[in-house]
């Protein structure tokens, strides 16, 4: 039981510091994007190629890159992660009905307290449908991730693969597939605290 309370520990600690680091960056490249169109062109063409990339190839090309173990791993994660985040960030700011910005302007906001008043709040529900969309996906790569010796979940999943044992199998899978049902309760729960009533 202490081992498997460990694995949980480990694919916690790599799932969701990968999501942080993940959404630390994404936001502030959103919010720069919405000033520089070249950037956020580049950056949009990225995200709709990244969300054809598998998963596994992501971890895949980090390794000759970077090796293995848990950085390598939480750096694969925040891969995988970071575009997905940033389009959906960048859209919710950027599609904004433009009577609000109209009106906002006209009771003389600047761009700054336009972007904290009227864009951040009105974009709530497409950011956190982002977050929640990279938690899910955050979720499954670490189980990915084992195969370059992260640890986590996923190794009792691959070990009970490999010796066709299923009790091993489910041992993992379980607390990964309830680690993601919670974690899609928790954002809808504080989606619904911070999306303003329409």
């Amino acid at each position: 039981m202490s081992t498997l309370f460990k694995a949980v520990g480990e694919h916690l600690f790599l799932a969701y510091s990968a999501l942080f680091v993940a959404i630390v960056i994404a936001i502030p490249l959103a919010v720069i994007s919405l000033y520089n169109r070249y950037l956020a062109s580049i950056l949009l063409i990225l995200a709709n190629l990244a969300q054809a990339i598998p998963s596994f190839a992501v971890v895949a090309i980090v390794v000759p890159l970077l090796g293995i173990g848990f950085k390598p791993a939480i750096f694969a994660i925040i891969l995988r992660i970071i575009l997905p985040l940033f389009k959906n960030t960048y859209t919710g700011l950027k599609n904004i009905d433009h009577n609000y910005i109209d009106s906002a302007q006209g009771i003389g906001l600047n761009e700054r307290e336009i972007l904290f008043y009227v864009r951040f709040p009105n974009a709530y529900p497409a950011i956190f449908a982002g977050v929640k969309f990279a938690a899910v996906i955050a979720n499954s790569v670490a189980i990915i991730t084992s195969l370059i010796g992260a640890g986590g979940l996923g190794e009792f999943i691959y070990e009970g693969l490999t010796n066709l044992n299923m009790s091993k199998v489910l041992k993992g899978a379980i607390p990964a597939i309830i680690i993601a049902v919670l974690l899609d309760i928790g954002f809808t729960f504080i989606e619904n605290k911070f999306t303003p009533e329409k």
